[in-house]
């Protein structure tokens, strides 16, 4: 059963640091685009960062660039969001997604986690 566990979630001030987690298992995901969803309340769901597992190449949304950096570690089929000077505004459920190459997250060999919320106190 595939699975992609979100974990790292919590309250930090304005300004404080996360690091969240996405463990993945139940296939190999090594040709896989790897990305982090968030979801604020009373908003869409909106693409935060991503990584190809492949080769390691990132794309990020301006919103966090800079401040956010996603990475991996082969060995324990993890990937990771590290958030720095995080805002308010940064206050949402993130989630972890899984994807091949060229396929939109939300099709039919997407894989999603369950989330984990973030809340960033002012």
């Amino acid at each position: 059963q595939v699975q992609l566990v979100e974990s790292g979630g919590g309250l930090v001030q304005a300004g404080g640091s996360l690091r969240l987690s996405c463990a993945a298992s139940g296939r190999t995901f090594s040709s896989y685009v790897m990305g982090w969803f968030r979801q604020a309340p009373g908003k869409e769901r909106e693409f935060v960062a991503q990584m190809s597992w492949s080769d390691g190449s990132t794309v990020y949304a301006n919103s966090v660039k800079s401040r956010f950096t996603i990475s991996r570690d082969n060995a324990k089929n993890t990937v990771y969001l590290q958030m720095n000077s995080l805002e308010p505004e940064d206050t949402a459920v993130y989630y972890c997604a899984a994807t091949p190459p060229g396929s939109s997250y939300y099709g039919s060999m997407g894989y999603w986690g369950k989330g984990t919320l973030v809340t960033v106190s002012s």
